[in-house]
């Protein structure tokens, strides 16, 4: 149904596609892998017309697309899903799913009834339990994902593409969407995949074609190829450099929590400590209180009573501000709306969390401090003027670790600093966090994903109901163990 041959494309000097290649099939569920920054989000700007590739050619049902743009790939049958829903919140389901696809003339009128009747028949096709009268922004993640495939149903989608489609969703939410994916390729929808989540792969997708420098790699047939061949293709490296742990020397306790508890955040009784050099891992389920204590830690909710003392003297944070006066930093789980601000350029980002008092900016100051820490942490922009949006998940990551290492921490706090970033960049990430071991940093890592909290931790402090039911060390944790205290066994 679709090939894309030879295809380049570059952006100020950048070049994001090489002659990269990718072929779909009718009735096929073929995914694209790579890090951020292999070029699959151009590749598919390309195929849905939202950009113009600079060389290659695109064959649509055999036929040669010229001139292309979103208009006609909707045209042709091409629609595209993404990680965040793109629907209009005050709108009703029927209303969203009718948008765009319903003709449009000056005299005609609505029929309501036919509008409810067909968006409800969409809704019956992907098995989704939603009235179409709801309105659009008291839906779920789940729910949402599920209204934007009926409406490209609705457009009479023959290709759709589905970029990160369970980033957010639990396991029950998860195997529902595969539900749908597996009845429409019954009824011949070709489905583009994209995703981190590798190992769900094997699960829902025929064959795999693997991006990387923005050339394609290889394509295979998904029961011929495991995850850590995905891996191996995917950054050229072996699976063990994905978690680069290094040997080191701990000294005292930098960090050091006394029966900490703060109602409101549903925290109690916390007792922990955290020495220079070492990384501790905080492990748990979704609702455990371990994002709720990091916000106590960085003084967004104040702790009620309990002890919090750094380098052996007590003190108190009740603000954000006290907290990074005190040489705390805390790089939060949503970087897209806490860790950077898109519109503002990288340089503008690094230093917002430490700008001067008294109001008055060193311009080249702040580029000079920006510039040694992008070349520090790696992040790859062409300049430091650029707008974090232009930015891959890895880089701006990146950019919001940059900002907090821009204040000279003592105690770092990342909270899921690897969510939603391909293993390259995991692996970037990781060996930065190593760094800041080496350098004498206390690291407190929150994370949901098992084998991070093992392959990168000294020690793991498991979470359950708000309070810390056990640690373990390096040597004694295993993902039975772990998971057995988080679900409070």
């Amino acid at each position: 149904m679709l090939t894309a041959t030879d295809i380049s494309k570059s952006y100020a000097g950048v070049q994001a596609l090489r002659a990269a290649s990718f072929d779909l099939r009718a009735g096929e569920v073929h995914a694209l892998v790579g890090e951020n920054g292999a070029g699959k989000s151009t590749l598919i700007k390309i195929i849905t017309g939202a950009v113009v590739a600079d060389g290659g050619t695109l064959t649509i049902n055999d036929e040669l697309v010229t001139q292309h743009d979103t208009a006609q790939a909707k045209r042709l049958g091409i629609a595209a899903i993404y990680q965040q829903p793109a629907l209009f919140a005050d709108l009703t389901v029927a209303e969203n799913i009718a948008y765009g696809n319903e003709p449009v003339s000056l005299w005609r009128r609505v029929d309501w009834r036919a509008r409810h009747e067909h968006s409800a028949a969409l809704l019956a096709r992907v098995g989704a339990n939603i009235d179409p009268e709801r309105r659009a922004g008291n839906l779920t993640m789940p729910e949402q994902q599920l209204v934007e495939i009926a409406r490209a149903l609705s457009a009479n989608a023959k290709i759709l593409i589905l970029d990160e489609p369970t980033a957010s969703l639990g396991e029950a939410d998860t195997q529902n969407l595969f539900r749908v994916i597996g009845e429409l390729r019954a009824q011949g929808v070709a489905m583009i995949y994209i995703s981190h989540r590798l190992e769900e792969l094997a699960q829902i997708a025929d064959r795999v074609t693997v991006l990387r420098d923005g050339q394609t790699i290889e394509t295979h047939a998904m029961r011929d190829v495991t995850r850590d061949d995905l891996i191996r293709l995917m950054i050229g490296r072996e699976l063990s450099a994905v978690f680069p742990k290094r040997a080191v020397k701990h000294g005292d306790a930098v960090l050091e929590l006394r029966n900490v508890t703060c109602a409101a955040a549903n925290v109690y009784d916390i007792n922990l400590q955290i020495r220079a050099g070492e990384i501790v891992a905080l492990a748990g389920l979704i609702g455990a209180g371990r994002t709720e204590l990091a916000r106590v830690l960085f003084g967004l909710t104040p702790a009620d009573s309990g002890e919090i003392r750094l380098n052996g003297e007590r003190i108190t944070i009740n603000s954000p501000e006290a907290a990074i006066a005190h040489g705390i930093a805390y790089v939060p789980e949503d970087r897209r709306q806490h860790g950077v601000i898109l519109p503002l350029a990288i340089d503008q980002n690094i230093t917002l969390a430490s700008l001067p008092a008294n109001g008055w900016l060193n311009f080249s100051a702040e580029r000079q401090q920006a510039a040694a820490l992008v070349e520090q942490l790696g992040v790859k922009t062409p300049s430091i003027f650029n707008a974090a949006s232009n930015l891959s998940g890895g880089n701006q990551q990146k950019v919001a670790l940059a900002k907090w290492l821009a204040t000279k921490p003592r105690v770092m706090i990342l909270d899921e600093p690897t969510q939603g970033i391909d293993v390259g960049a995991k692996a970037e990430i990781h060996r930065l966090m190593g760094d800041l071991a080496a350098q004498g940093m206390a690291v407190l890592m929150i994370s949901s994903e098992l084998p991070e909290v093992l392959g990168m931790s000294d020690r793991i402090a498991v979470m359950h109901a708000g309070r810390i039911v056990g640690e373990l060390s390096r040597e004694e944790a295993t993902q039975e163990r772990v998971l057995a205290m988080a679900l409070g066994h």
